[in-house]
C-alpha cells in the first residue's frame, strides 16, 4: 500500500486581498480533506471558481502529510538525542 497523501482544502474572507489573514476565524470555509493533490486542487479550483468575484475570498490547499512526517521526523529526533 503506498502512503497516503492527505489534503486539506479551506477558505474564507480575507481583511486584505494581499495578505492570508482571515477576517474571521469561525467562518472558515472547510471544503474537506482530499486523498491526494488531484483531489484537492479539483476541489480547491470549484471553491474558488465559485467566488471568483469577490476579491476578499481566497481558498487553500494545506498537505496535511507534511505535517504528519514532520511530527515523525520530530520524534525520531527525539529518541536520538536520549
Amino acid at each position: 500500500m503506498s502512503q497516503q497523501r492527505l489534503h486539506l482544502v479551506f477558505g474564507g474572507e480575507l481583511t486584505d486581498p494581499s495578505k492570508s489573514v482571515f477576517k474571521n476565524v469561525d467562518d472558515i470555509d472547510i471544503v474537506g480533506i482530499f486523498p491526494n493533490y488531484q483531489a484537492a486542487y479539483d476541489a480547491w479550483k470549484s471553491a474558488a471558481q465559485r467566488t471568483v468575484d469577490d476579491a476578499h475570498m481566497r481558498y487553500f490547499i494545506a498537505h496535511l502529510h507534511r505535517l504528519r512526517d514532520e511530527e515523525v521526523e520530530a520524534d525520531s529526533g527525539s529518541e536520538t538525542d536520549s
